[in-house]
């Protein structure tokens, strides 16, 4: 796993996860846990906002987006697949997995899950060209799906052009 410098043998008691808030298997990921049982706080934040700016002012925040990334409170810096790593070990009932993950023959595994994830999203993004965004004025409803509520849709009515 990679470490901010000097903070290798920093013990991890708490983690900002940053996370892609547009792409559907990231929130997805993100709500699953939030119900999952911690031994290490987890904060969830969208990679890019104003907030993870803030948290983490050192970051490549553009590079945040494209790749999951954890940051622990003594500034340990965590990305790809060591960064589902270490989430996995802040969770009660899945530490042990992280465990084996970490060992050479569960870390080709991880990164095998991590590429296999971002081919998916990467899919996704293309699928209807630049894929749904929520800058682009698109809302995500669970019931529902996506829907345009941009600029003069808030009765349900929109212009197109």
């Amino acid at each position: 796993m990679a470490h901010a410098r000097g903070t290798a043998g920093a013990p991890v008691r708490r983690l900002t996860v940053l996370y892609d808030a547009e792409c559907s298997l990231c929130t997805h990921v993100r709500d699953w846990l939030l119900r999952q049982p911690r031994l290490v706080p987890l904060d969830l934040v969208p990679a890019g906002s104003d907030e993870a700016r803030r948290r983490c002012p050192g970051l490549d925040h553009a590079a945040t987006l494209d790749e999951v990334t954890a940051v622990g409170d003594a500034g340990q810096v965590y990305r790809g697949a060591a960064a589902w790593v270490v989430v996995l070990w802040a969770l009660r009932e899945h530490r042990a997995l992280a465990h084996r993950l970490s060992t050479p023959t569960g870390a080709a595994l991880a990164r095998g899950a991590v590429l296999a994830a971002a081919k998916w999203r990467g899919g996704q993004q293309r699928w209807g060209g630049d894929g749904y965004r929520r800058t682009d004025g698109w809302v995500y409803e669970p019931r529902l799906g996506w829907r345009y509520a941009g600029r003069g849709c808030a009765d349900g009515t929109c212009a197109t052009d």
